[in-house]
């Protein structure tokens, strides 16, 4: 990718010995890998394994993209992060991590959110994209983005049991427009924390994203560049479709001003705002001074089971489906372990006119 390919160190020979092992890579290839600029969209589920496999293969430089922090419901499926980092941004702790992987590649974290405004002059550093995000907004402006600058781009997604692979816009190869020309209707593919996913499925799906990303940087193999890849966890059934270029979804000159109008969905070019907080200390005051207050736990069950403070239990995922269960002219208080998911539930309420919400500072870590 870089026409200037750097040279390996003795600890770098060594620790990529079984590479240098394989003709087909070598040393020129490995040096090719180190030449690499590679950016993740996304630090999540699929993200996590993507930077794992392109840390340890050696990808020279890697630029991490996520605005989110660690939530313990994330723990389930992203591998890079543990209890103590909860709370804490995914894209610092993800390079924390894999520093200590691999100490050799040089590691960007970008804690932004991508929008239209800023995706060319990021983008514009690296030569190849790969898409780990989860909605349909951010995979339209990837696409488009990469098409602008010409730039492959390694697509994955998940749902539930099931997840696709694709690669796009790969030497004048379809793009994500040609495979979808149009978004789904809002509320007709929700997310994995509305309907949940089986925890090793982000792992299969990214691992086969690394794997397109380093096939594309060595010139190897059958690059999935007009297929896309069907996965089936539950029976291991794999099926390729394969689809062509459209012409006009490949001469993209600039992006579209609104992706999440476009889409349907909640806008992109803000980072999400806070709700109101209250500490553990005015909440106990409050529920002893008698003033009406809905208390809302937006937990699992199991973690309802292990320790509960009261109050209605409703499950993050299953809230925008039972608003109704709450009066919107009383005073609600959400809760979670950590307070990540609880800030959510409380903007959720707050955009459906709900009149005065908080979210419980730091969860029940401070209860």
């Amino acid at each position: 990718m870089n026409p200037t390919e750097p040279t390996l160190s003795a600890a770098e020979t060594n620790r990529y010995s079984r590479h240098l092992l394989l003709p087909e890579i070598g040393v020129a290839g490995q040096q090719k890998l180190k030449a690499a600029r590679v950016l993740v969209v996304g630090c999540g589920g699929l993200g996590c394994p993507v930077l794992q496999y392109l840390a340890a293969a050696g990808v020279g430089t890697l630029g991490l993209l996520d605005f989110d922090a660690v939530d313990d419901s994330n723990l389930q499926r992203q591998v890079l992060y543990a209890t103590a980092d909860v709370g804490r941004p995914k894209a610092v702790v993800a390079a924390e991590k894999l520093r200590a992987q691999n100490p050799f590649i040089a590691l960007r974290p970008h804690q932004v959110v991508l929008s239209a405004d800023n995706a060319l002059s990021l983008f514009a550093g690296y030569d190849l994209v790969v898409d780990c995000s989860d909605n349909f907004a951010t995979r339209y402006l990837v696409n488009d983005a990469c098409v602008v600058l010409g730039k492959p781009l390694v697509f994955g997604a998940i749902f539930k049991f099931e997840g696709q692979v694709s690669v796009f816009n790969y030497q004048n190869g379809p793009t994500y427009r040609c495979l979808y020309p149009e978004p789904p209707a809002p509320g007709d593919a929700p997310n994995c924390a509305e309907t949940g996913v089986l925890g090793v499925l982000p792992g299969l799906i990214g691992t086969m994203q690394a794997n397109e990303a380093l096939k594309i940087i060595l010139a190897l193999g059958e690059v999935l560049s007009g297929c896309l890849l069907l996965v089936d966890a539950l029976s291991m059934r794999f099926q390729t479709i394969r689809f062509r270029a459209v012409a006009a979804n490949q001469q993209l000159t600039a992006l579209a001003p609104d992706y999440a109008a476009f889409c349907g969905e909640a806008p992109l070019h803000a980072a999400p705002a806070r709700a109101p907080e209250i500490t553990a200390d005015e909440l106990k005051a409050w529920q002893q001074s008698g003033r009406p207050l809905q208390l809302l736990d937006v937990r699992e069950p199991h973690e309802h089971a292990r320790r509960s403070i009261g109050g209605l239990l409703l499950p993050l995922g299953q809230l925008p489906a039972s608003l109704a269960r709450l009066r919107p002219d009383v005073p609600v208080v959400v809760h979670c372990a950590s307070g990540v998911r609880s800030q959510k539930a409380a903007l959720l309420l707050l955009a459906n006119d709900f009149a005065e919400v908080y979210s419980l500072r730091n969860g029940l870590a401070d209860y």
